[in-house]
């Protein structure tokens, strides 16, 4: 067996829940991230192995979002106050059920509509820095599903 063949076949041992898993993360991370910098509240969790693992839980929504989106981020079809309200909100439960492997495809498909949406409306020129990238991998997990590591795959089976 040659070495081009082996490495074929050990790539594609790997199981595609891992990649699923990982896809997930992926994914979730910069929604999240920004969804953060949105809201206050109390902060939970705490760093691991250098792995900042903290996170806030919403109890508002901070003045400076809702300036955000008078300002810079303007939606032809929305008030700046309920963009900031759908957002938000868009922006912390989507990238956590996204990382739980729950509701996937219905999540990473909120996840591919408000991807469009900053793109067409807010930052026209990201397509080849970041959304072109968060398009692939929620497009393989709205096709391909979860994977084996997820709730989804617990609570629905197959």
């Amino acid at each position: 067996m040659n070495m081009t063949k082996r490495i074929t076949a050990w790539l594609d041992a790997i199981p595609y829940s891992v990649i699923a898993l990982f896809l997930r993360v992926v994914a979730a991370h910069p929604f999240f991230v920004s969804g953060q910098t949105k809201i206050e509240g109390p902060t939970i969790g705490r760093e691991i192995f250098g792995l900042d693992l903290t996170m806030q839980l919403p109890t508002a929504i901070r003045s400076a979002t809702f300036a955000l989106f008078a300002d810079e981020y303007k939606l032809p079809f929305l008030s700046p106050n309920v963009a900031a309200y759908v957002a938000t909100a868009m922006e912390f439960m989507l990238p956590l059920l996204l990382m739980l492997g729950l509701l996937t495809r219905l999540s990473a498909l909120g996840l591919l509509a408000m991807t469009m949406v900053i793109e067409i409306f807010v930052y026209p020129d990201a397509w080849w820095t970041a959304h072109a990238y968060w398009v692939a991998l929620l497009i393989v997990l709205i096709a391909r599903g979860p994977g084996a590591i997820s709730l989804d795959r617990l609570i629905f089976g197959k």
